[in-house]
């Protein structure tokens, strides 16, 4: 997936994390760590792997 492609799911689920934030569904420490989580899973093999799904799915999506 390449950077313009990534930018709108990163705005995407920024934005539903900032909703969850501010309704009080997810506090600001959870949602920290889940901000965390994401970085230090994109930095495992396991990165790649969550990679291939991502593009697995949006290409489904794209296709015609």
């Amino acid at each position: 997936m390449s950077a313009s492609a990534a930018m709108p799911l990163v705005v995407v689920f920024g934005i539903i994390t900032v909703l969850l934030v501010r309704s009080r569904d997810v506090k600001a420490w959870e949602a920290v760590l889940i901000g965390l989580f994401g970085f230090y899973t994109a930095l495992t093999p396991i990165g790649w792997a969550v990679l291939g799904v991502v593009n697995w799915v949006l290409s489904g999506f794209i296709h015609t």
